[in-house]
């Protein structure tokens, strides 16, 4: 990309590169066509959290690791530290928000830190409820935000606000009234021992109708 942060596309083929797989050999492994894997390598299709996590079931590959670029030297004592910075983040767009996976260089963490730019301004324009395993935490840095849930009435967020809900049960995140643009600091969690062996039953199987196109986005200071 223009700002010279690392793309799904480029995690994705690193991924498949570090496991010697063809894209035809992954499509296999992971029931994703061949021609949906090639967009997405080529960062003409993005995947949303939720379909991240289901992929990276799929391939036996947690959430925490999919991101890391090589393998971490085993560790003597309980001493890991990885300084994060937006600008080193990998990007995902979709067209309801902006991630930013930070400290992406540490394998088997126990949390997934993203930093998020929501655009979607209404349930509408957001779509179905997203669910997946684990928990999650929300802070509001900029804007306000508006929480939605199957279980509860939408409840608003402002700055310096934060929630912690169950991942599973269907939620989504929407700009507030009077903002464009919501900036969310968030952690996903499992209760598992190790995120690579989550067991998510999707509710729908990962496929190329449902993968959503990223749209194009202007570079703006971030």
């Amino acid at each position: 990309m223009a700002d010279g942060r690392k793309t799904l596309g480029a995690v994705m083929a690193d991924l498949r590169a570090r496991n010697g797989w063809t894209l035809k050999e992954m499509s296999q492994r992971c029931g994703i066509p061949v021609s949906t894997l090639s967009k997405v390598e080529h960062d003409r299709l993005s995947l949303t959290y939720d379909k991240l996590q289901q992929l990276g079931e799929k391939l036996n590959v947690s959430m925490a690791d999919l991101f890391a670029e090589q393998e971490e030297a085993p560790a003597a004592i309980l001493g890991r530290r990885s300084v994060g910075s937006i600008d080193k983040a990998v990007r995902v767009d979709t067209p309801n928000y902006e991630y930013y996976y930070v400290c992406t260089e540490l394998r088997h963490k126990r949390m997934v830190p993203i930093i998020t730019r929501i655009h979607a301004k209404s349930i509408e324009e957001f779509g179905e409820l997203v669910r997946h395993s684990g928990e999650e935490f929300i802070y509001v840095v900029e804007g306000t935000l508006t929480v939605h849930t199957e279980y509860y009435d939408p409840i608003e967020l402002r700055a310096g606000e934060s929630i912690y809900i169950d991942s599973g049960m269907g939620h989504a995140y929407v700009c507030g009234p009077g903002s464009t643009e919501t900036l969310t600091v968030g952690v996903m969690s499992s209760a598992d021992e190790d995120l690579s062996h989550m067991v998510y039953e999707a509710h729908h199987r990962l496929s190329a109708p449902e993968e959503q196109s990223a749209p194009a986005r202007k570079t703006k200071a971030k």
